[in-house]
């Protein structure tokens, strides 16, 4: 079972805690926070998925109020490429075309049906390699 470390801020905290046990048979979710709806700061959370996620050569689902500010936070690492995904069209081509390797998320922005969908879509979908990957290289120079 693929190992996804999973945060997020107290904007997002139900979300993730819903997609834990959505997905709880297809991956180990990894939880690095935080642990309840009280006001903290994004930034905290993205270094920490950012570092985990290098570390470990894992992939991981970052979240906050809009998806945007975590999503800036963690592209700040290089080798991260967070990928702030607003439908499963992004989801799927964050994955073929860019092997984004944390998925970004806005828990006010989409339901969390939507989100599920997302998720699956992101887990599922492979790197489709070839000519991309000569574009990933690019981008840690």
């Amino acid at each position: 079972m693929e190992k996804i470390f999973i945060a997020s801020d107290h904007a997002a905290f139900e979300q993730k805690e819903q997609l834990k046990e959505a997905f709880k048979d297809m991956c180990e979710f990894i939880d690095l926070g935080t642990d309840s709806e009280e006001s903290v700061h994004y930034p905290l959370f993205g270094q920490m998925i950012a570092k985990k996620v290098l570390e470990e050569n894992a992939r991981g689902i970052a979240l906050c109020g809009s998806g945007i500010g975590i999503s800036i936070q963690v592209n700040r690492f290089k080798g991260v490429r967070g990928a702030l995904c607003r439908d499963v069209e992004d989801a799927k081509m964050s994955r073929l075309h860019n092997n984004s390797n944390i998925l970004c998320i806005g828990g006010r922005r989409n339901s969390i049906s939507e989100i599920k969908d997302i998720v699956k879509t992101w887990l599922a979908t492979e790197f489709e390699g070839g000519r991309h990957q000569t574009r990933i290289e690019m981008m840690d120079k």
